[in-house]
């Protein structure tokens, strides 16, 4: 681990961050043009003592997943990422493994979107990156790890997700996601990834095994869902789907499709983050399939 060189970097970075740019407002008392300290260690998650003993050379090899969250608080690019954890002593992550990192453009496009609920997938359906409006709306669901990770095994070993939809769009909603996941295996025929949490998911449910067998494929695009917010109640969004070139990553972008589901999306801004109750659209079930 280098320290002194990984305290300059996330020093230089941090400075070189408008406020602007991570959805930060730059009020006029602001004397740096740079994120402060405590800032970063909002967006990252993290203590500020911890950054502050970061930045001072002072603390401990931080773990891969510290990294990973500084990486996204700082928009590091996937070289700068990669930079990051070889200073920390860590080797870099995969952009599509189990640790993989959201594109920094696409880091970039979620702050750009503003109240506009979005957020960035794996094409296995890992969120790898959120917008506080998508956090506003279906929780936090980048914190998940194992098997959880994957939106097809919450959805389909965690009946309480299902809360997150209307009874009698779930049914749909199941073939979607099997779909949708049957089309990643075709392009990934030989990754162990893939084979290994489809052959999980079919011992574990047994109707994630009968759909699977019926060998339906549908790629993730434009949709309409109604979704069920233990908040501000029903709302009808219209999703739409950016994949990259290589389509292992996803951008996935909800808007308002009627005046009522606007007006309950800008009273859940107003309302702000709470803890969710059990069982409802924290568990990862809502914005995300």
């Amino acid at each position: 681990m280098q320290r002194d060189e990984l305290a300059d970097f996330l020093r230089r970075r941090r400075e070189a961050i408008r406020p602007a740019e991570v959805g930060i407002s730059d009020g006029p008392r602001r004397r740096t043009s740079g994120l402060r300290r405590e800032e970063v260690a909002m967006l990252a998650g993290m203590s500020v003592d911890y950054v502050v003993r970061l930045e001072q050379s002072r603390s401990s090899q931080p773990s891969p997943q510290l990294l990973g969250a500084l990486a996204r608080a700082l928009r590091l690019s996937d070289d700068e990422r990669d930079h990051l954890f070889h200073l920390a002593g860590h080797r870099p992550p995969p952009a599509d493994g189990p640790a993989g990192q959201a594109r920094a453009g696409l880091v970039r496009m979620l702050d750009l979107l503003g109240d506009t609920p979005a957020l960035v997938l794996s094409d296995l359906g890992e969120t790898l990156a959120q917008n506080r409006m998508s956090v506003l709306l279906a929780g936090d669901q980048t914190r998940f790890t194992g098997d959880r990770r994957y939106l097809a095994h919450r959805w389909f070993t965690e009946p309480a997700i299902r809360a997150g939809y209307p009874p009698e769009e779930q049914a749909h909603r199941d073939r979607q996601v099997v779909a949708d996941l049957r089309a990643v295996a075709g392009r990934r025929s030989a990754d162990p990834v893939v084979g290994g949490l489809v052959d999980r998911l079919r011992a574990a449910s047994p109707a994630f095994r009968e759909l699977w067998a019926e060998h339906e494929v549908a790629v993730r695009r434009a949709d309409r869902k109604a979704l069920l917010h233990p908040r501000v109640g029903r709302l009808l969004m219209d999703c739409e789907t950016l994949v990259t070139p290589d389509q292992r990553q996803l951008l996935l972008v909800l808007t308002p499709a009627d005046t009522e589901a606007r007006e309950r999306l800008a009273l859940l801004r107003v309302l702000g983050v709470e803890e969710f109750p059990t069982g409802a659209s924290g568990g990862g079930g809502t914005a995300g399939a």
